[in-house]
């Protein structure tokens, strides 16, 4: 059974083990996510990328177990667990059924859309204390992570590497990006990176780097009574091995791109005081420029794959902000 026919049998209520009216659906590009009243289940699209490989049964299955697993680090109610969608001797298909295993979803229970971060940042209706309630929740998981060996020359390459990766990325979009920013953003990279190198080489070699999220954008941040983190990166491990100031770096960065960057001293003020840890002005820069340019490259990729002028805008929005922040001290 291919992708369309398992999309086609989701989008009806008859298939899940619950009752319910309707089906809200969203597609990514890497997955479909069916909603009910109460729950979520996401379905792996059947993809191979340079990152992943989902075109098994199997390798669907390992990632989905491998996503609940990592999400109720920081969303431990939330994550059910994995189910199966079957097809049935009377050829009927269903969530939870019994016979074939035809996919596996990741099951989950529905966070309300209000209480997200990105939805109150639009609405306006996030406090200081809301900022310093989510941020108490993630300082105690920076805390108690673990920190990662790794090798201060690696930790170097990893940059150099992504550095030539948006250069190149950002040069070939069509239509083209304004390309003297492009100019100021990447040579500000290498600069930093030969002039300041280590002040990154300090953080791999005192142990600053975890098995963080790797995903931390304020749609993927709920405001409940007790702040819920989802939707971690969990297809690449190398891609959550982060230091904690630049995965803050890249939520102030995407607040910032939401008119927010009101919320950036305080979610770098929460951490000091939280952690003790005082990273240099300059490494913070640095993380903000560059994982805004990450997210341009990222943006170009997408529009490669389909609504091309949504993302190329969004590619120049995220590349105004590198630049901005490039051109900082």
């Amino acid at each position: 059974m291919d992708i369309d026919d398992k999309v086609a049998a989701l989008r009806r209520p008859g298939t899940y083990p619950e009752p319910t009216a309707a089906i809200d659906v969203v597609e990514t590009h890497m997955s479909w996510v069916f909603m009910t009243e109460r729950h979520v289940y996401k379905l792996k699209k059947p993809v191979r990328y340079p990152f992943l490989d989902f075109t098994t049964l199997d390798a669907r299955e390992r990632d989905c177990l491998e996503e609940v697993r990592l999400n109720r680090r920081l969303a431990p109610d939330i994550y059910l667990g994995v189910v199966p969608l079957t097809r049935g001797r009377d050829r009927e298909i269903r969530l939870e059924g019994e016979g074939e295993v035809l996919d596996w979803l990741v099951w989950m229970h529905r966070l309300p859309e209000e209480r997200m971060l990105k939805s109150l940042i639009m609405q306006g209706d996030v406090s200081e204390e809301d900022v310093r309630r989510f941020m108490e929740v993630l300082c105690r998981f920076y805390r108690q992570a673990p920190a990662e060996p790794v090798s201060t020359a690696a930790y170097l390459a990893r940059y150099r590497v992504d550095i030539d990766a948006n250069e190149q990325t950002l040069t070939a979009a069509t239509p083209p990006l304004p390309q003297e920013r492009i100019t100021q953003v990447i040579r500000a990279h290498r600069a930093f990176l030969a002039d300041h190198g280590e002040l990154l080489a300090i953080r791999a070699a005192d142990g600053r780097v975890i098995e963080a999220h790797g995903d931390l954008r304020p749609e993927h941040i709920c405001l409940l009574a007790e702040p819920v983190f989802i939707d971690c990166l969990e297809f690449k491990r190398d891609f959550r091995l982060l230091d904690p100031v630049e995965e803050l770096a890249f939520l102030a960065m995407e607040c910032e791109h939401l008119s927010a960057d009101w919320i950036r001293p305080l979610v770098f003020d929460s951490y000091r005081q939280c952690t003790g840890d005082l990273p240099p002005k300059g490494l913070v820069t640095f993380y903000l420029s560059f994982r805004a340019t990450l997210r341009a490259r990222l943006a170009v990729w997408h529009a490669r794959n389909g609504d091309e002028a949504k993302w190329l805008r969004h590619a120049g929005e995220y590349l105004a902000i590198a630049a901005r922040h490039a051109g900082e001290p």
